[in-house]
C-alpha cells in the first residue's frame, strides 16, 4: 500500500537528514519496527488516514498540536465503520492514535519534530475488562471441530488442520496463516510448532497429537496430490487450491461456515479470535494457571489474558470457596 503524497513538509532546522515526505517517514518507521505484513498495513492505513484529515485542514503533521490531536480523535469517534455503519469503538480510536503516537515517537527520536503531540492528547478510556470478540463455550469448540472432521472434499483435511490449530493452539490468524511447513519440528519429545508472534517474538508451542494427527493428515494428502513425500513438501503450510498462501479472510469465511453447518447461534458474529478467546476461557477453567496461559497465548500483561478468559466472574471459581474449604480440612 502506497501512502498519498502530501505537501512538503517544513522541518526544525538542525538535525539530521531526514525522508522527503510522510510516506518515506512511514516506510522508515515500519522498516525499523520487528512487525507482521498484516499489521504494517493496519499502520500503514492508520498514518494515511492522520496525514489525509491534516491535508484537509491544512495542518503541517510535523507542527500539529495535542489540541489538533485531540479534534481528530473526536472525528474518529464520529466516523462510521464502513462495513457495520456503526461508529469506531473506543478500542479502535486507541489502536489508531496508539499508531500514531509510535509515529511521532520515532519522528522524535529522527528530531524532525521537537515532541510528539499524541502524548499530550485525550485518548479513549478502554474497558481492559472488556472484549467485543464473541466467545464460544467449550461445547461449541467442540461441534466446530465435528462439523470439521464431518467435511469431505478437497480442502477439507487442510480446514480440519486449520481448526485444530486455532482451537488447541490459540492461534492468532495471522501466526496461523503465517506458518511454513519447515516451521513444524520436534524438541524433547513434543511435537512443537514455531513462528513469529506479535511484536516480533520468536514463540514455539507444542502440537496436542490430535493436532499432530491432523496436520500430517492434511500434509500426507497434500504430498500424496503433488506426488511428492512429505518430507519434499516446502513453503506455506496452510495452501490454496492453486498452492498460494491460504489468507485471513479465507479463515474469516471457513469459522463462519462451518460454525453454521455446527449450528451454532452466532456464527455470523464469529472469527478465529473466538477460538482464541475459547482457549484462554477453558484452560483456566481446567485450572491451567493464569502465567502459563499468558505466556501460551504470548500476552505481555497478564490483564490480557485475563479479559480473554470470559469466565472469570463465574462464582464458581470464587477463592473463597477454597478458603472455606481449607479451613474445614484443618478443623476437621
Amino acid at each position: 500500500m502506497v501512502l498519498p503524497e502530501a505537501p512538503a513538509l517544513a522541518r526544525p532546522s538542525a538535525g539530521p537528514a531526514l525522508p522527503a515526505g510522510p510516506t518515506e517517514f512511514t516506510e522508515a518507521w515500519l522498516h525499523n519496527r520487528r512487525l507482521s505484513a498484516h499489521t504494517r498495513d493496519a499502520y500503514r492505513r492508520d498514518i494515511a488516514g492522520w496525514l489525509a484529515w491534516c491535508a484537509q485542514r491544512d495542518v503541517n503533521p510535523l507542527r500539529a498540536s495535542f489540541l489538533q490531536v485531540n479534534e481528530y480523535a473526536r472525528d474518529l469517534e464520529s466516523t462510521r465503520n464502513a462495513r457495520t455503519g456503526r461508529p469506531l469503538t473506543p478500542a479502535s480510536v486507541a489502536r489508531k492514535l496508539s499508531a500514531l503516537s509510535s509515529w511521532y515517537d520515532f519522528l522524535a527520536r529522527l528530531r524532525a519534530v521537537d515532541a510528539n503531540p499524541v502524548a499530550g492528547a485525550d485518548r479513549p478510556r478502554i474497558d481492559r475488562d472488556h472484549s467485543a470478540t464473541v466467545g464460544l463455550t467449550p461445547e461449541e469448540v467442540d461441534a466446530l471441530l465435528t462439523a470439521a472432521e464431518t467435511e469431505t472434499g478437497p480442502t477439507a483435511a487442510r480446514n480440519r488442520a486449520a481448526l485444530a490449530l486455532l482451537a488447541d493452539l490459540g492461534l492468532r490468524v495471522g501466526e496461523l496463516v503465517s506458518l511454513d511447513v519447515t516451521d513444524l519440528g520436534a524438541e524433547r519429545g513434543h511435537r512443537s510448532v514455531r513462528f513469529t508472534g506479535k511484536g516480533g517474538r520468536q514463540r514455539r508451542r507444542a502440537l496436542t497429537p490430535g493436532t499432530a494427527y491432523a496436520v500430517d493428515d492434511y500434509l500426507a494428502q497434500r504430498a500424496a496430490a503433488a506426488g511428492v513425500p512429505v518430507s519434499e513438501l516446502t513453503g506455506p503450510l496452510l495452501v490454496t487450491a492453486t498452492g498460494s498462501r491460504l489468507d485471513r479472510h479465507a479463515v474469516f469465511r471457513l469459522v463462519r461456515r462451518l460454525a453454521r453447518a455446527a449450528g451454532i447461534p452466532a456464527w455470523a458474529k464469529l472469527s478465529p479470535h473466538s477460538l482464541r478467546h475459547a482457549f484462554a476461557t477453558t484452560a483456566r477453567a481446567e485450572g491451567v494457571p493464569l502465567e502459563d496461559v499468558q505466556d501460551a497465548m504470548g500476552h505481555a500483561d497478564p490483564r490480557t489474558t485475563r479479559r480473554y478468559d470470559r469466565d472469570r466472574h463465574n462464582l464458581d471459581r470464587d477463592p473463597a470457596y477454597v478458603i472455606w474449604a481449607a479451613r474445614s480440612r484443618r478443623r476437621g
